[in-house]
This record gives C-alpha cells, sequence and structure tokens, in this order.
C-alpha cells in the first residue's frame, strides 16, 4: 500500500519542483525614473536567471512583487497606485495556477505580465518641524505644500536638514524618519519632523590612534582642524582626506564622541593605518624606436619619521630600438621633505647619472638639483629650482664638454581631479608653463633662456548625453617651445628641441622631426610646436580602443610655428586596470622624412598624455 502511495506521490512532487519558463513585461508608465525603479524592485525580474522557481515558488514571488511595487509607486506619490500581474493571463488569485503551471512545458516561456495603474498623484499639505529647530535647519529644509509627495524628496529633505545642523556645530544633532498622514479623500500628505538639534559645541580633545613609525608632533602641525574649533563634518572630512595625503597611511578614519566631554566639546579620534614604510616598483615600456626599458624603484616613505621620502632608481634603456646605437642607463636618487618651512611646500634634493647612444647625439651627464615645490591652490603648483649638470656630448664625431647651471621656474596647473598620473582622465585641463634660465660652460659658451608651455584637454561626451560616463572622450594636446637668447648650434645639444616619438608625433622615430645633418641625422631646434587630437573609446568591459592624429614642427630659428610640419596617424588598443590603462599604439606617418620608418609601435602604462 505504501509503496503504490509512493508511486503515485512521486510524479506530482517532482512535477511541481520543476522550475517554471518564464519571461516578464512590465508595462511602462511614461516615467522613466518610476518605470526603472519598478523594475529594479521587481524580483521576478531580478531573480529570473539567478534563482529559478517552480510552480508555487514563482505564484509567491508575484504575490511578494505585487505588494512591493505598490510600496515603490507609493514612494513616487501614487499612494492609491495599485499592480496587477498575471502569469499566462491567469490572475493571481487563481486557485488552479500552480497547477496549470506544473503542465507548462519549458518553451515557450509562460508570459508574465505586470501592469502598473498610477492614480492621481498626491502632493504634500500640511509640513510641521516640532522641536526647537534652529534658522538654519529650517533654511535647510526646501519642502513646500503642494509638491509632489515624494519619499525620497521628503527623506532628502531630513537629511538636508541634519547635514546643516552639523554644519553649523550641532555634532549631536538627530532628525527620524518623519511621520506622515496620508488623505485620501484630498490626495494630500501632511508631514512632521522631529528635530532634536541639541547643544552646538566646538571640537574637544583631538586623539591619534596606530602611529608608529609617523611621528604624532609632525601630524597635529598637519592637521587642519584643532580643538576649540566650531565643530563642521565639512572641514573635519577635508582634514582627514589631506593625512591621506600624506602618502604614509594606507587608510584613515575619523570618529567623533558619542558624548560631550567635560568642557561641553565633542572629542575626536583620527585612526590611521601606516603603510609599509619601504616598497619597491618595476617598470618596463618598449617602442619601436627608443627600444626597451626596464626599471626598478626603491622607496622608503618615511625616512626620519615626518612623512619624508627617498626614492633611488635605476632603468636600463636601449634596449634594441632603431633611434638608439647602444645600451643606456638613468640613475636617480630623490629625497623628499614635506611642509618645509611652511604647510603644502616641499624640498626636493635630485642627484643623477644618465649614458644615452642616440642616433642625435651620445650623452653621459651628472646631474644635481635642488627644488623647492608650493602648492598654492587644489589646482594650481608652483616650483623654483637650482640644477647643475656635467655632460660629455659626441655629435657628428665632435666631442664637447658642457657645465650648466639654471634656475627653472614652474608653475602648473590640474583640474582633472586625479591624484594619481596614471589614471585615465576623463575632464579638465593639465597645463605646465617653465621659463629655465640657463648658464652653459662649452665652448661654446651661451647664456639662454628656455621656455615651454605645454596643455591638455579632456572632454568626456556623456556631457552631451551622447554615452555613459567615461565610455567616449576626445583628448587634445599642445606644446610650444623656444630657446632665447643663443642660436641652434650654440645650444647643447640636449637643450635643442626634437620632435617625433610618443611625446610629439607618434609614428616618427624619436628625435626625427627637425632639422636634419646630411647623413639624415637630427640636429635639433631652437622652437617646437606640437599638437595631438585624440578619440578614445571603450569598447567592451577592461577593453578600448583610441584613434589619434599627431602633428608637429620645429625650426632652427627661435620662433615656432616654423620648419617643415610632420604628421602621424594611429590607432591603439587600451587596457584598463586598476594602477592604469595598458597601452599599445601603433602609428605611421604621413609624410616620411628621408630615411624614416613606415611605422612606428609603442607599448607602456597609462595614456600617452
Amino acid at each position: 500500500m505504501w509503496r503504490g502511495l509512493l508511486l503515485v506521490l512521486l510524479p506530482v512532487a517532482a512535477l511541481a519542483a520543476d522550475p517554471v519558463s518564464y519571461k516578464v513585461a512590465l508595462r511602462p508608465t511614461g516615467h522613466g525614473d518610476l518605470d526603472a525603479a519598478l523594475a529594479g524592485s521587481a524580483q521576478l525580474k531580478t531573480l529570473r536567471g539567478k534563482a529559478p522557481a517552480g510552480p508555487f515558488a514563482l505564484v509567491a514571488r508575484a504575490r511578494q512583487d505585487q505588494s512591493r511595487l505598490e510600496t515603490v509607486l507609493g514612494s513616487f506619490g501614487y499612494y492609491d497606485g495599485t499592480i496587477a500581474i498575471t502569469i499566462g493571463g491567469h490572475p493571481l488569485s487563481d486557485p488552479n495556477l500552480p497547477t496549470w503551471l506544473a503542465a507548462q512545458p519549458d518553451k515557450p516561456p509562460v508570459p508574465v505580465h505586470i501592469a502598473p495603474t498610477l492614480g492621481p498623484l498626491f502632493h504634500l499639505g500640511r509640513i510641521e518641524l516640532r522641536g526647537d529647530v534652529p534658522a538654519v535647519a529650517r533654511h535647510a529644509l526646501g519642502l513646500h505644500p503642494g509638491d509632489p509627495a515624494v519619499a525620497a524628496t521628503v527623506l532628502a529633505a531630513g537629511g538636508r536638514m541634519l547635514n546643516a545642523l552639523q554644519e553649523d556645530g550641532y555634532a549631536l544633532a538627530s532628525i527620524p524618519p518623519p511621520e506622515a498622514v496620508e488623505h485620501p479623500g484630498q490626495h494630500v500628505l501632511d508631514v512632521t519632523f522631529d528635530v532634536h538639534a541639541g547643544p552646538r559645541v566646538d571640537i574637544g580633545d583631538i586623539r591619534f590612534t596606530g602611529l608608529k613609525g609617523v611621528n604624532e608632533r609632525f601630524v597635529r602641525r598637519r592637521l587642519l582642524i584643532h580643538s576649540g574649533q566650531l565643530y563642521q563634518p565639512s572641514k573635519i572630512e577635508a582634514a582627514r582626506q589631506d593625512l591621506a595625503s600624506l602618502g604614509v597611511f594606507s587608510g584613515v578614519e575619523v570618529h567623533a564622541g558619542r558624548h560631550l566631554d567635560a568642557s561641553g566639546r565633542i572629542p575626536l579620534v583620527f585612526d590611521v593605518t601606516e603603510r609599509k614604510r619601504h616598497a619597491v616598483g618595476f617598470t618596463a615600456g618598449y617602442s619601436t624606436d627608443l627600444g626597451g626599458s626596464v626599471g626598478v624603484t626603491w622607496s622608503d616613505r618615511n625616512l626620519f619619521g615626518n612623512a619624508e621620502q627617498l626614492n633611488l632608481s635605476a632603468i636600463a634603456t636601449g634596449l634594441g630600438g632603431n633611434a638608439v646605437k647602444g645600451l643606456g642607463y638613468s640613475i636617480t636618487a630623490a629625497l623628499i621633505k614635506p611642509d618645509f618651512w611652511a604647510r603644502d611646500q616641499q624640498i626636493e634634493f635630485d642627484l643623477g647619472a644618465l649614458k644615452q647612444n642616440l642616433d642625435a647625439y651620445d650623452q653621459t651627464a651628472e646631474t644635481a638639483g635642488v627644488t623647492l615645490r608650493r602648492k598654492f591652490s587644489k589646482e594650481w603648483t608652483g616650483s623654483l629650482g637650482l640644477t647643475g649638470e656635467y655632460e660629455r656630448i659626441l655629435q657628428e664625431g665632435v666631442t664637447r664638454n658642457y657645465t650648466l647651471v639654471a634656475l627653472p621656474v614652474n608653475a602648473t596647473y590640474d583640474s582633472t581631479g586625479l591624484s594619481n598620473p596614471l589614471d585615465d582622465p576623463l575632464h579638465g585641463i593639465r597645463a605646465n608653463f617653465s621659463v629655465s634660465p640657463t648658464e652653459s660652460l662649452g665652448p661654446p659658451d651661451a647664456t639662454f633662456v628656455i621656455l615651454q608651455g605645454t596643455a591638455a584637454t579632456y572632454f568626456d561626451f556623456a556631457r552631451l548625453g551622447l554615452t555613459a560616463p567615461g565610455r567616449s572622450v576626445l583628448a587634445l594636446r599642445g606644446l610650444v617651445g623656444s630657446a632665447q637668447g643663443a642660436t641652434n648650434f650654440d645650444l647643447p645639444p640636449d637643450q635643442r628641441f626634437y620632435g617625433g616619438g610618443t611625446a610629439t608625433v607618434r609614428g616618427f622615430r624619436y628625435q626625427s622631426v627637425g632639422p636634419l645633418f646630411p647623413d639624415n641625422n637630427p640636429i635639433g631646434g631652437a622652437a617646437i610646436d606640437a599638437a595631438t587630437i585624440e578619440f578614445r573609446q571603450r569598447i567592451w568591459g577592461p577593453v578600448g580602443g583610441v584613434v589619434f592624429l599627431d602633428a608637429a614642427q620645429v625650426s632652427a630659428g627661435n620662433a615656432p610655428f616654423q620648419g617643415t610640419l610632420r604628421e602621424g596617424v594611429g590607432a591603439g588598443l587600451r587596457y584598463y586596470t586598476p594602477i592604469g590603462p595598458i597601452r599599445v599604439d601603433v602609428a605611421v606617418p604621413v609624410n616620411r622624412p628621408p630615411g624614416g620608418d613606415s611605422f612606428e609601435l609603442y607599448l607602456g602604462l597609462g595614456q600617452a598624455f
């Protein structure tokens, strides 16, 4: 008997447990934001592929959606709105619906229709603020009788009032969700906010936790806020971000006390996590003109306990390449001390040794310099330096030794909002202007000034509503430079301007754009101008592509916009990673010079500019 009963029940149980194949159609309401909210809240849509449901589970899911979506209608002010859901044309109230679903084949999928009926839009009626409400909160409310009774708008008003109170020093203020009273016959919603402002307070004791190698005295001196200052979350957050920008912390959190201290002030605790003191980084790149390069950098992020940085790097260059004649190297040491004499001011000491064997010249050099750099605003940075260089240069069979002393002055503007130069810029401007008075002890001796300006700007087509943010970007770059006070051949070869390569004209061999010797080796010039237009397009996922046009001219005279204009066109691929896009570009010259290459290939990390 039991065996027979089991044989009868097994097919029914198995049939009821089989997932139902279905598709969902949501009838548009005519309101884009509401339709998006309904679609995002409908588990019939969001769980269709993730969590298959049997007949009974599908009906239960639809009933839950009916209640859930009516709540969504109410949140947009349609408190009398209703949701009708049918499965295969059957209403959810049909008692035979699960049995009917169990009998359906997998194909075609069962149609599920969701039909919203909005009803009248409710508006705000009486708006009441209870409690001792400061004027700053009343001004921030932003609600008026007659406004649509949209839940998000009402809740946002409470958030604005709370933010305004806290920003005005009411650190312990609280505003619970408002009470709402519905008047269906009038289609009106009354709301009441209970405002608990509490006392207006100053910042009390400021403590630090997590400091190990970084000196607390340095951090306190760096901190943008102080005890006795009015409590303002925006200034506290600015202080937190500023500490995080020092480079010695991997995380900075700030917590306000839940209770006032004995003086009626609110204490703060900055909880920091220090980064590892030492770091090793590796770099690599390749282009058909300069060949390959590999490098290693060792860094001490906190040399003396005050966020001083010591960076030692060594790079091997000239590993192949059609614009180089042998291996080279670049060895540098840099010591950076932040907050030197003043906040947002740092001093940097540099030592370096360089060797390169190029088509234009062979060079070995030793360099030293000191630079004082100051950040004037979020966008503007300026620097003043003193540099010295002793170099030996061989060009066209003639070897000369030079001693150079320069006073470089730089101004940099950056409105891209990016702190990492490898990040992909989507908007804003990057510009640099430099003036470098230089004394060259040859022979020939020369006194000259090198003037140079570069700028790049980025336009995201999302600003026109044409694409998603960051998907389609137009990038423009320009460069103008001139050496004043010396003729072309009075300038040391490494101080002249050269075009060609990823920094000016892709598609042309490095330094090949400009005046040439009879053997077609580069001479270099006393002036340069260059421009680039590049379109960057995300294709799918982390993969993107670019197309570009570069142009430049280098002249033997001191005035730019003279000489032979050289142009290169090309395309490339980008693979976007957390540390920046991996770049592969191929470019061809439009008007190739004598002895020039038919194309150039470039590989690197980060955008070309």
